[in-house]
């Protein structure tokens, strides 16, 4: 018996909504991590909102490493596996190359280096963006919250 030919692919992706957003605001999350934050945690976080435009700061809100803060203070920070890797996210979900935030005159963008699992920025797959206070950036298992000046 013939079999008709099918173009259908053989496998596929099935999303099942592991990858939530805090509270599904900006301002929200940025909000529970100032409530939830050490004093010592809140001077530093406070540097950065009221600081120059060219600094921020990715903290690690939920997965491994909770609570680590990294500077993002050059024009490029990579993000990786890679032990040469200013954001060091030690996890086989993380690729050694995954991303990277790129700031230029005040203005910081993610943007994903080719990695295997992919970035996500508030819960939404992304190649590039414009990052903003509160977003959060997902690699991995890693669940990142993005600081930088108030406007």
């Amino acid at each position: 018996m013939n079999q008709p030919k099918s173009n259908s692919e053989l496998t596929s992706t099935l999303h099942l909504g592991v990858r939530s957003v805090v509270d599904g605001s900006p301002e929200s999350a940025l909000n529970a991590l100032l409530s939830s934050a050490n004093e010592l945690d809140l001077v530093a976080l406070n540097a950065i909102l009221d600081g120059p435009a060219d600094r921020a700061m990715v903290v690690i809100h939920r997965g491994p490493a909770k609570g680590a803060r990294f500077l993002i203070d050059q024009n490029e920070v990579a993000i990786g596996r890679s032990t040469d890797s200013p954001v060091f996210l030690d996890d086989v979900t993380v690729s050694r190359k995954h991303a990277v935030i790129e700031a230029r005159e005040g203005v910081f963008t993610l943007r994903d280096l080719g990695s295997l699992n992919g970035t996500y920025l508030n819960n939404q797959t992304v190649s590039e963006s414009q990052l903003a206070t509160g977003d959060e950036i997902q690699i991995g298992k890693f669940h990142l919250l993005f600081i930088s000046k108030k406007n």
